[in-house]
């Protein structure tokens, strides 16, 4: 079936084209220039997939669920660990690794199953439970590093800066868990002008108040999105903020590719070919073994395996706290080059899902696979 690819790195390769450290045309001498507008991107991009998520798709997903994610987290965040440790380019870059090659993309990953039509598919509903453990783990993976990005002198520092994130991340889940009905009162705006300038103005504040407390400013937006998702205007919400979403986030990844010098793209093209590979493997690995616990046979389980294989706006959003915290320089060509490399490859892997899952040997895998509902809408878009 035909696929489309993903605008991601389409974004990124116009950034280092037409940026200063392509010779031609620069349409931005100075990346600083996007800085604000990138920002926002960030915000908008965070803030819709909080939109986009509800607490009660973990909860309903049980135990198997929550084991099948955490076995994902375990092997993809684990390996990028172990591998920016062995790179050797410093102990906070290789936090920034392991949650590099360790998050997929949500936004590629839910296009993907669109485009191929596999959305009532019974391992689409794992697929997209990975996802939704792994957008838990994010909010707690980025209060955990903000500290360590901002070279907290030791442990008991950095404890007490884990301690302030972890605490506004819970009084901001339990608002979304049980306060969202009063949250609800102060976007139920009838006029649509007055509504984008209230939840945009929410989002601001939040992601504001969220870095006083050393949690990322993504993150921030990404709870008040979770939030204002359980009111009764989060429909109106998600179609009102989609073209800033998408204007703004468009605006992030080029901005992105602005401070990429392609000459750097060649000195770090080893370790992105090794990353690459490792990440291939991990994902085989853990995608196959969730479908296993899930029952599946084996093409829902190739399935899941390639499907996740994409990384894309996560990876970006770390390489740009990296680059504020003034960490490796070559942190930023290579995750350029890691994220070019998935957000084109990995779509292009799924569509050969079944014929992988045709050549792994049948005894490891259930015959049939068990009844399942069909998945529900993607939770992201």
């Amino acid at each position: 079936m035909r696929i489309g690819l993903p605008t991601i790195p389409l974004f990124m390769l116009a950034g280092i084209l037409f940026g200063p450290h392509t010779p031609g045309l620069a349409l931005f001498e100075d990346p600083a220039d996007l800085k604000l507008l990138s920002a926002l991107g960030l915000v908008f991009l965070l803030f819709y997939l909080g939109l986009e998520f509800h607490l009660d798709d973990l909860v309903s997903g049980g135990g198997r669920l929550l084991t099948a994610g955490g076995l994902y987290l375990l092997l993809n965040v684990g390996g990028g660990l172990a591998f920016g440790f062995l790179l050797g380019w410093g102990g906070r870059e290789a936090f920034v690794l392991a949650g590099v090659i360790g998050i997929s993309s949500s936004a590629i990953v839910t296009k993907v199953l669109m485009d191929m039509g596999r959305l009532g598919n019974p391992e689409s509903r794992l697929i997209l439970g990975i996802i939704v453990v792994e957008d838990v783990f994010l909010a707690l993976y980025l209060a955990l590093l903000q500290p360590i990005l901002a070279g907290a002198s030791g442990f008991g520092e950095a404890a007490v800066e884990f301690g302030k994130a972890f605490a506004l991340l819970l009084v901001l889940a339990s608002v979304a868990r049980w306060g969202a009905r009063w949250v609800g009162k102060l976007v139920d705006i009838k006029d649509d002008e007055l509504l984008v300038v209230t939840f945009v103005g929410l989002a601001v504040l939040t992601a504001g108040i969220a870095e006083e407390f050393g949690v990322s400013d993504a993150i921030g937006a990404f709870m008040i999105g979770l939030i204002l998702g359980a009111t009764k205007s989060a429909k109106r919400i998600q179609t009102l903020v989609h073209p800033l979403r998408d204007a703004f986030a468009a605006l992030f990844f080029f901005a992105f590719g602005l401070q990429i010098d392609p000459g750097d793209l060649a000195s770090v093209a080893v370790p992105v070919t090794l990353a690459v590979l490792l990440t291939v493997v991990l994902n085989l690995s853990a995608g196959l073994l969730a479908g296993r616990i899930h029952g599946y046979g084996r093409v829902p389980s190739a399935n899941v395996a390639l499907t996740v294989l994409s990384r894309g706006e996560f990876a970006l959003v770390l390489a740009s706290m990296a680059a504020a915290a003034g960490l490796d320089s070559r942190l930023a060509p290579f995750i350029a080059g890691y994220v070019l490399v998935l957000a084109v490859a990995g779509p292009l892997a799924v569509t050969q899902s079944e014929r992988l899952g045709r050549l792994l040997p049948e005894r490891l895998f259930p015959t049939a696979a068990p009844a399942t509902p069909p998945a529900k809408e993607p939770v992201r878009s």
